[in-house]
């Protein structure tokens, strides 16, 4: 079981706007790891822009699993973990960080902020403390409001999109993908060895 990363993100009108991430991606190839981390800020910011509010999702993508929760005051997070990880606890994980960031970081600042301008220091402790579910679970106390609540399963990303919309172009358009990531994208498609855009980090894993 393991979690990769980490995001909150403000919903916005028409894009989302990341706030602040943690990744683990010692699991992926050393020169492959920018192009991995790109994706899934595009991955997390795409799913997001898609999510509505007051809503919990989980995108499945091969074997892992986006989780996503937006709230009704557009605050939002996302984690990406292997399809091992348990989605109760990814969602407690995600209520946490949320609850958390709005006692500290003012609403005024989640529209414009950013990575470097937020000051919320704890993500990267979140996500190593939550990689092992069983500890995370005991210390997390409540879980029966998550358990009645209606979490909507995407079986892959394209299920988000609108109606003539395509993944390609997405990645393409991202302004959170670099040349180098763009390139990685269109191989790999090239190779049929992935199915969707944000199979690119799935399937660099070792």
């Amino acid at each position: 079981m393991k979690l990769y990363s980490l995001s909150v993100l403000h919903k916005g009108a028409t894009k989302s706007n990341l706030l602040k991430s943690a990744y683990d991606l010692s699991s992926f190839s050393f020169f492959q790891r920018s192009s991995v981390q790109e994706f899934m800020t595009f991955t997390s910011a795409l799913i997001v822009e898609r999510s509505a509010h007051s809503s919990r999702a989980s995108v499945k993508e091969q074997g892992y699993l986006c989780h996503v929760y937006v709230r009704n005051d557009s605050l939002s997070a996302v984690v990406i973990a292997d399809s091992e990880y348990p989605q109760r606890v990814a969602f407690t994980l995600l209520d946490k960080v949320l609850e958390e960031f709005s006692r500290q970081v003012e609403s005024i600042d989640w529209p414009s902020g950013n990575p470097d301008t937020i000051n919320y220091k704890a993500l990267d402790i979140h996500l190593a403390k939550y990689q092992n579910p069983r500890e995370a679970d005991a210390m997390t106390k409540v879980q029966a409001e998550l358990d009645e609540t209606k979490i909507i399963l995407h079986n892959t990303m394209e299920s988000l999109l609108e109606r003539g919309e395509k993944l390609d172009d997405l990645v393409q358009k991202s302004e959170h993908l670099g040349n180098q990531s763009k390139v990685f994208y269109k191989t790999a498609r090239k190779q049929n060895s992935l199915r969707s855009g944000s199979d690119i980090f799935i399937s660099s894993a070792q």
